[in-house]
């Protein structure tokens, strides 16, 4: 949602001392101010909740100086993961801490960095008042966008609701998991938005429709009940990478070699993930796919080539196909912009495949299995990250990653008339045919 911005102005007054928001939220870049809500007549009157720049959550209301402010100790810095956030108002509550109540996944905020609980039925009349403009994922300037994904927007008018209402914890696992159908009473102004796709049309009882009023809305494979990987902001080898679109497009900042690495590490199974060649790519060796051994990754400081990595193993943009130590282990085509390369990791029988616009390379075979027909080797005894490693020099040299969510960047998939090819999750899409037996890179792929 970088840069997108979703406004609607009340056409009647609702209540300002008893409300319920929920969201499920999954961050993109980090450490910046970032509003999930909004209601905002001025910069002197506005209330928000939002990320602050040191990525924790803020629940405020400002006319001027702060009426009420609740920040918490918690930080928000898991890029992997959907964040269920429910805050729910009650202002004429006797005890003072019980009138702005924050919960996550489930579980109370009780730890914070700033305590100014609203006084006695001391609400906000700007959150639903017919001057105030309620924006989601930007302030009201408008500024401070939201980056990342968001789902299942609810707002209830006049009730303080438990997040039990929205989401209950799995018998099995024990995690926080997503009701998709929530019912409660929406109140004057309630609505409930971005509900099993991208639409801004209410889907509650009432007619609180939503508009776009800039950027874009793009519907994506990953949600709250299965989490694609991404690439991880937190974990890059050199610094000075620039991610965009969800953590899935990388640009080098400075000329040193940077290698970026999957939100996820794979230690069994068979996964397949594409990258494209977006920009700056002119058929070098600057640039590679790849996978490196998380061991070693973890363990590794200072700027460096996927190729320079003990157990690494990287396709470059030369068509060099290289193991850790450097040498080259064959050579094969070479890509530049706009081609799709596909890696394909068998960790049941230690094979690497990649592929080129949809051609597996050295006429490789990733459902072969044992027999690794085409494939690269590779040893055992750790789990191994999907990497790219790009560079600044010779020109700035993009790359966008699909784990199975259906993007690059912000261009959406449209082979197969727009249907992509799903992975053996049955729930992923990519831009060209899976190999039989691999999965997205996405929780539902790593439990089939």
């Amino acid at each position: 949602m970088a840069n997108t911005r979703l406004t609607r102005t009340p056409s009647s007054a609702g209540s300002y001392v008893i409300n319920t928001w929920s969201f499920w939220v999954k961050r993109g870049t980090l450490s910046s101010n970032q509003n999930l809500f909004n209601a905002y007549v001025s910069s002197s009157n506005k209330f928000r909740i939002k990320f602050t720049p040191s990525d924790q959550l803020e629940v405020g209301y400002f006319t001027g100086s702060w009426d009420f402010q609740i920040v918490t100790n918690r930080k928000f810095r898991d890029t992997s993961a959907w964040f269920h956030i429910v805050v729910a108002q009650k202002a004429n509550e006797s005890t003072a801490t019980d009138r702005i109540k924050v919960y996550v996944n489930g579980v109370r905020e009780t730890s914070f960095a700033t305590t100014n609980f609203p006084s006695a039925n001391e609400g906000s009349n700007v959150i639903n008042a017919t001057n105030a403009t309620q924006n989601i994922g930007s302030s009201g300037a408008p500024d401070h966008y939201f980056d990342g994904s968001m789902s299942h927007v609810h707002f209830a008018d006049g009730s303080a609701l438990a997040p039990t209402v929205f989401g209950s914890v799995d018998s099995t696992t024990g995690e926080w998991k997503i009701n998709t159908a929530p019912s409660f009473t929406p109140g004057t102004n309630g609505f409930t938005i971005l509900k099993d796709g991208n639409t801004i049309t209410d889907q509650s009882a009432n007619s609180n429709n939503f508009s776009l009023g800039g950027g874009t809305i793009t519907v994506t494979k990953d949600c709250p009940d299965n989490v694609f990987a991404t690439l991880n902001p937190l974990m890059p080898l050199g610094s000075n990478i620039a991610y965009s679109n969800g953590n899935l497009t990388i640009t080098p900042g400075t000329s040193d070699y940077k290698t970026t690495a999957s939100s996820i590490a794979v230690g069994s199974g068979k996964f397949y993930t594409e990258f494209k060649a977006v920009s700056g790519h002119n058929g070098s060796t600057d640039v590679s796919i790849g996978i490196v051994g998380a061991d070693t990754f973890l363990a590794s400081t200072g700027s460096k080539a996927m190729s320079a990595y003990t157990n690494a193993f990287s396709y470059g943009s030369g068509g060099l196909v290289k193991q850790y130590n450097g040498s080259t282990i064959r050579t094969d085509a070479t890509y530049t912009n706009g081609d799709i390369i596909g890696i394909a990791v068998d960790m049941d029988n230690l094979k690497l495949y990649w592929s080129k616009n949809g051609t597996f390379q050295n006429s490789g075979n990733p459902a072969s299995g044992s027999t690794g027909t085409g494939a690269v080797s590779i040893p055992s005894g750790q789990p191994y990250y999907i990497c790219a490693t790009t560079i600044s020099s010779g020109g700035v040299k993009v790359f966008s990653a699909n784990f199975g969510n259906g993007f690059f960047g912000t261009t959406a998939i449209t082979t197969n008339s727009g249907n992509g090819y799903a992975g053996a999750d049955g729930k992923s899409k990519f831009n060209y045919a899976v190999p039989s037996g691999y999965s997205a890179l996405s929780t539902k792929g790593l439990n089939i």
